[in-house]
């Protein structure tokens, strides 16, 4: 598999409240405070351990819907490795040692918070949402031997050192294993709503599998957006059936002149799943009017000219612009926004929006301006790079800060929300 080149940011909202400081930690001496990631509100050292055997159930209360899924999550990730079955009940007096899931609600628990308990004969997470239960079973994960996350059956005498993600699971043993996790409780909640990083796909593209995986990532550190940079000078990478040339021509090549890709509708509503499925809310980002080589070349009518532009595999920036005066253009951007928006459930489309530097500065508001209610016909809050923030923007527009100080002083300004 290719090396990720990535920009990962870690965001947040600007104006999420604010929490106290972690309270210092009391962790006994067979765990490592560096694998709690990131680090709970409170985390109090109880005397005893939770040994899961091939007796040890799991239990939910509350919602099945909503629960089952988690439920059976949890047990894939612990099936493997240990060897036990580890079966899902919905019944919470079931005796015995088990893993117990609690949505209860109550105001004792933050938004996307948990607490996680864990004593000599049980190990109970609770939360008031199943995205604060789902955060709970990735502590639980970080509290576990390292060998808990092999994807194949994993016995050894004396177990590794304590999780840190992602993990070399190529590695085979053939000796007896105690899985073992220290008693205690953990308490813990999200400072900010907005918890991302960006992934782009369309410089360097990624098969759906590696996309995949690197949702994991994100979810085992409760991280809850991906921001998928699908179209650029390089590459288109998001099927569009009404302009099927976007990747039948612009989605052959990457960076370098080496084979490009793209996802199908189909693939794309499945990377949008299995997100959901962690928790995750995909940010699909079509960058414009700038960073659109791969489109012009595919379609001459959206040049000004009319000529196709030659295909780039470089990484020069701030050459290309859709033609912003055209209403080809317009079409073009309500079919794709229209299709991309259909096939994301999530709330948000980013328009991208940077480095626009081929486009004189009132056609780039003029732009901004006519997209922004393109978007909003679809039912979407518009995101975009910072550069946004010289146009005036419908009240919730998100603008994401990543150069200029005075372009998040605009934002705040029109008192939008900020990513940071």
């Amino acid at each position: 598999m290719k090396n990720f080149f990535i920009l990962a940011a870690l965001g947040c909202i600007l104006f999420a409240c604010q929490k106290p400081a972690p309270q210092p930690l009391s962790l006994p001496l067979d765990i490592k405070q560096s694998s709690l990631i990131p680090l709970p509100d409170e985390v109090l050292a109880d005397t005893g351990s939770f040994t899961f055997d091939s007796l040890t159930y799991l239990s939910f209360s509350g919602d099945s819907a909503a629960l089952m899924p988690l439920a059976t999550y949890l047990r894939d990730l612990l099936s493997v490795p240990t060897g036990f079955p580890f079966t899902v009940k919905n019944d919470p007096t079931t005796s015995g040692a088990g893993i117990h899931l609690n949505l209860v609600q109550t105001d004792t628990v933050a938004v996307e918070g948990y607490t996680l308990r864990v004593t000599d004969t049980d190990i109970d997470l609770t939360a008031n949402s199943p995205a604060g239960l789902f955060y709970a079973i990735q502590t639980l994960r970080q509290m576990l031997p390292s060998a808990a996350e092999h994807r194949e059956k994993y016995n050894v005498d004396s177990l590794p050192d304590y999780a840190v993600l992602p993990l070399d699971t190529t590695k085979t043993y053939d000796n007896s294993a105690a899985w073992r996790i220290p008693a205690g409780r953990i308490t813990d909640a999200p400072v900010y709503k907005h918890r991302g990083a960006m992934l782009d796909v369309s410089r360097h593209f990624f098969e759906a599998e590696e996309v995949k995986k690197f949702i994991d990532y994100l979810a085992a550190y409760k991280m809850n957006r991906l921001h998928l940079h699908l179209a650029d000078d390089q590459g288109w990478r998001i099927e569009i059936k009404s302009w099927p040339d976007l990747t039948a021509v612009g989605g052959k090549t990457e960076v370098g002149g080496t084979p490009g890709g793209f996802y199908t509708q189909e693939q794309y509503k499945d990377i949008v799943r299995y997100a959901a499925e962690r928790y995750i809310t995909v940010i699909p980002e079509i960058d414009m009017p700038g960073h659109t080589n791969a489109a012009l070349h595919s379609y001459p009518v959206l040049n000004c000219n009319g000529k196709a532009s030659k295909m780039y595999t470089g990484m020069r920036v701030g050459f290309s612009s859709l033609c912003i005066y055209k209403d080809t253009t317009y079409t073009f951007l309500d079919d794709v926004i229209g299709e991309v928006a259909a096939l994301t459930p999530g709330p948000y489309f980013h328009i991208g929006g940077d480095e626009a530097h081929a486009t004189k500065k009132k056609d780039y508001i003029y732009f901004i301006e006519k997209v922004q209610e393109i978007v909003a016909k679809y039912g979407k809050i518009m995101v975009g790079w910072d550069d946004i923030t010289a146009a005036k923007l419908i009240p919730g527009t998100v603008a994401q800060h990543w150069e200029k100080e005075i372009n998040a002083r605009r934002a705040r300004a029109q008192g939008l929300p900020i990513i940071l």
